[in-house]
Formats: C-alpha cells, sequence, structure tokens
C-alpha cells in the first residue's frame, strides 16, 4: 500500500462538497417567496456583479448514475409551458433588480439544456437578454450531451454568445456505457468536440467519472489516452455517489458491478498522473486546467470563487437562477426553488416565484463560508488577513479546528507558515476534509431541528 492510498483509505468520510455554506440540507421551508422578494430589494449594489442560472431538466433518455434534478422524456411539447414559466420567474426577479448590475457569467444546466432545439436556444437567450443586461465580455457557458447534439445546436449557442461548452463524457468504455445507458462511441464525441473547436468556443471542458460500473485502472487508462490527446482546456472529474435511497433510478446499476474501494483509489491516482503528466495543473476538488487558463490565473489571483456550478472565475457576484430545483444566491441568503417540474411551474404561475425552501445566513456563517473558500479555492487561508477583515482572532476563533488541522498538517496535507495555513500539493486532494474542520454545522452547532444530512464520501 503506497503513503497516499493509506491516506485515501483514512480520510475516506462522508463530507459536503462545499459548493454552499451552510449546506443545502439545511436550508428550511422558512424561506419563502416572501422571503426571498424582501432579499432582493434589499440586496441591490450596482456595482456587485450578477450571475445567471438557468436550469433545463429535459433529458432524452436516462443515464441510471444521475445524481440531477432531470426529466427524461421524449415529448418536446412540455418544453414550451417550461420555458414561458422560465420568463414569467425572469420578469418577477428583474423587477427587483438594480438595471444597472451587469451579467458576468451565465450558465445553462440541467438535465441537457441541449435538448432545447436550436431556435429554442436562440429564443431563450433574446428572452434573457430582453430582461438583464449582460456585460461585453460575459462568461457565457452551457452543457451538452454529446448524443442528438448537430452543430447547429453549437452554431446557435455561438450565435448567442455562449463562448465555453462542457462535454459529459464520463467514460469512453462501451461496457461502461451500457452499464450506464450512455451509449456514445467515441467517433460521436471526437465529432462534437471537432465542432466546437471549428465554431471558435474559447474554452471547452470535458466531464470524467470515476467509480462507475465495470471501471478498472486498464479501461479507464484508455479512455484518459484518447481524452487527453484531444487536449481539452479543462478537466472536472465527478466520483459517482451512489445513492439509490435518494435517486430510486440507481437501483438499476447492480452494487456488484461498481468498483470496489481500492480499485477507486487507483483510479483516483491514475487519473491525477495521468492529467498531470499531460501538463494540467490540479486546482483542487478534481478539477484541472491548463496553466494558462482563466481558472489558473483567477487562482493566482485570489479571484476564484465556488457555488453549485463548481468553481468559477467571478468571485463577487450574487446567482439569479431559474427554474425547476434551481439555487440562488446573495451574500447573506440562498434561495431554492420547488425541485418538481409541475410544483415549479404552477408556483411560478400562482405568485411569479416558486421558492421551495432557503436560508438567511447568520454572520458567524459568513465568516465560516470566507475561511471556506479560501481553503477550497485560494488553498490558503491567512490568519492575519483574515482576522483583520473580520474582527477576531483567527485561529483563536477556530481553535476548535485546530486539533484536526494539526493531525493533517503532520500527514502532509498542509502546513503552518506562521499565520497562514497553505494546503500542500498532496493536500489538494483532501480539500473537502480540511474545510470539513471550519464546518460547524458537522457537530451540530446551529443545526438545531435539521435531520442529520447524507454526504457523499470524500474520496
Amino acid at each position: 500500500m503506497t503513503e497516499l492510498t493509506a491516506l485515501l483509505e483514512k480520510y475516506s468520510k462522508p463530507g459536503p462538497r462545499y459548493t454552499s455554506y451552510p449546506t443545502a440540507p439545511y436550508f428550511h421551508t422558512g424561506f419563502g417567496n416572501a422571503e426571498w422578494r424582501a432579499e432582493l430589494a434589499n440586496s441591490q449594489q450596482p456595482e456587485r456583479g450578477l450571475s445567471l442560472y438557468v436550469h433545463i431538466p429535459f433529458c432524452d433518455s436516462l443515464c441510471f448514475y444521475c445524481g440531477c434534478n432531470m426529466v427524461a422524456t421524449q415529448r418536446y411539447e412540455r418544453v414550451e409551458p417550461y420555458l414561458q414559466a422560465l420568463f414569467r420567474e425572469m420578469d418577477a426577479v428583474a423587477a427587483l433588480t438594480d438595471p444597472r448590475r451587469k451579467v458576468e457569467q451565465l450558465h445553462l444546466g440541467g438535465g441537457t439544456p441541449t435538448y432545447l432545439k436550436p431556435a429554442d436556444i436562440v429564443r431563450l437567450m433574446d428572452g434573457i437578454r430582453a430582461r438583464f443586461r449582460i456585460a461585453d465580455d460575459a462568461e457565457l457557458g452551457c452543457e451538452c450531451d454529446p448524443r442528438e447534439l448537430t452543430r447547429e445546436h453549437l452554431a446557435a449557442l455561438r450565435e448567442c454568445g455562449f463562448n465555453r461548452v462542457s462535454f459529459g463524457v464520463q467514460d469512453l468504455d462501451h461496457r461502461v456505457q451500457v452499464a450506464i445507458n450512455r451509449v456514445q462511441p467515441q467517433p460521436l464525441v471526437e465529432t462534437v468536440y471537432r465542432w466546437a473547436r471549428e465554431l471558435g468556443f474559447a474554452s471547452v471542458n470535458m466531464d470524467l467519472i470515476v467509480g462507475l460500473p465495470h471501471q478498472t485502472p486498464t479501461s479507464f487508462a484508455r479512455t484518459l489516452d484518447v481524452v487527453t490527446d484531444w487536449a481539452p482546456d479543462r478537466f472536472a472529474v465527478f466520483g459517482y455517489a451512489h445513492v439509490p435511497w435518494m435517486k430510486r433510478h440507481q437501483k438499476l446499476i447492480q452494487e456488484r458491478d461498481l468498483p470496489v474501494f481500492s480499485t477507486r483509489l487507483l483510479l483516483g491516482e491514475l487519473i491525477h498522473d495521468r492529467l498531470s503528466n499531460a501538463g494540467y495543473v490540479d486546482i483542487g476538488l478534481d478539477h484541472y486546467a491548463r496553466p494558462g487558463d482563466e481558472m489558473m490565473q483567477a487562482q493566482r489571483n485570489k479571484t476564484l470563487w465556488r457555488n453549485f456550478q463548481g468553481y468559477t472565475t467571478h468571485r463577487d457576484c450574487d446567482i439569479h437562477a431559474f427554474g425547476a430545483s434551481s439555487i440562488s444566491q446573495t451574500e447573506w441568503a440562498y434561495a431554492q426553488n420547488e425541485k418538481s417540474l409541475r410544483g415549479y411551474q404552477s408556483g411560478v404561475a400562482a405568485d411569479g416565484l416558486a421558492i421551495e425552501r432557503g436560508l438567511r445566513l447568520t454572520a458567524e456563517d459568513r465568516l465560516r463560508r470566507d475561511a471556506i473558500t479560501h481553503v477550497m479555492c485560494d488553498l490558503e487561508l491567512d490568519g492575519t488577513v483574515f482576522g483583520e477583515r473580520w474582527g477576531v482572532d483567527c485561529w483563536q476563533h477556530f481553535a476548535a479546528a485546530l486539533p484536526g488541522l494539526r493531525e493533517q498538517e503532520a500527514d502532509g496535507l498542509l502546513r503552518f507558515d506562521n499565520e497562514v495555513l497553505r494546503v500542500s500539493e498532496r493536500g489538494r486532494r483532501f480539500l473537502r476534509n480540511i474545510a470539513m474542520n471550519f464546518d460547524a454545522y458537522l457537530d451540530g452547532v446551529g443545526a438545531a431541528g435539521a435531520e442529520a444530512p447524507r454526504y457523499s464520501q470524500t474520496a
């Protein structure tokens, strides 16, 4: 057993991915439409940027591994009432948004955004532009499923100003693809990737998933050989979370076909080694980018941020999110829409908004979110600077975190340089574990009445 493998075994435990803090399981139904309207009205800062997220839940077919909020359907007529609900929700939010605020980032997620026909992609973007002021240099990104994707879809995205796309590759091994009900031959994926390059997208990301049925280091090495040869700008490598008690369709995956823990560890080491050798830099939490990528620059400049779409280069933005299950965010609050298609559409029809639950942050929540964000994004936490910003003695304030941090320091995951905590190269694989030291909710502090959440494994 290698030293790294021993550490991965030691630190593999359930833990949040910190796309928010407090994490989504602590959102509650006492925060609804009225509270979100009040927050929008009171949080308008003309100079503060906006990030828009639009959730398109539809997919042509069901991927058995999927943990997203989606609806598998061949009935395209379901799109029109959903688009109308999106426009109505945007009307309600735009009415409470200072028109001087600029949209610096926009992301279409799903589901499968390119489920929409090209004409409807254009119509959706026209509707967004009619309601919000999009900056000339805004980052516009879209998630794409290579299956059923046409060049016309990508051309429509470029026509609308999109400059980034992300392809769900997952694994190129046919046996794995059959087991997860997502068959997309290598030539198909390569074709759509070449289209994206030919059409001039500034950045192309590829998603990979570790822990799928029948995956082995040998089979996944072949996938890595191919995708690194294609040379996309970024990779996002996600660990498959088998949670059939939450996602019933995952019962279609046979547990006996899933790689055992030791194999998952080998897969993780393989990915890190292959992507590093191919010239990609480990941003942290399984994200890799080329050295000149904007994400790398943002990490160096300490402007990298983390939200429900993962890592982003736009730190000082509020998120206005639209569609079923989408999560909006200001400096002081989170608000999540109804998850079901019917609940979302009926809620918007009745009131213009469809907030199912949310959370108003305390000052302590914001302080701890800032600490976790520095660890996850900057790979360091300067106690002196942090203390001056928040008016506290940093390491005295986080005294309860120090025993865990000192143990991780002894294991080589981080080091303390006087007042500065710095994550080591090895520690990038353990960012969730390091951040968990600062999470007051994991010990039940401030979580009275909340059901104990269940998280995926950190390794």
